[in-house]
């Protein structure tokens, strides 16, 4: 078994996500998306879909990313 990296269950059924060269354990995809995802830059949810990117900064929609300055940026192609 292993133990999940966010809440420290130890689970059968536990997985391993990577990025950047860093490797995690989690237990569920609740505990992963409290560890791993990115926030955004303007209102601080946690991003679990694609986002929108400008710079260095992440948003979780085009309607944070123009409120924090950035322009140009759509939700939809």
């Amino acid at each position: 078994m292993a133990v999940c990296d966010h809440c420290g269950n130890d689970y059968d059924k536990a997985f391993q996500l990577s990025r950047g060269g860093q490797t995690w354990t989690f237990d569920s995809f609740e505990c992963a998306i409290a560890t791993a995802a990115p926030r955004c830059a303007h209102c601080d949810c946690r991003i679990i879909g694609h986002g929108v990117e400008a710079g260095e900064s992440f948003y979780c929609c085009a309607h944070c990313a123009e409120k924090s300055g950035a322009s140009g940026l759509r939700d939809r192609a």
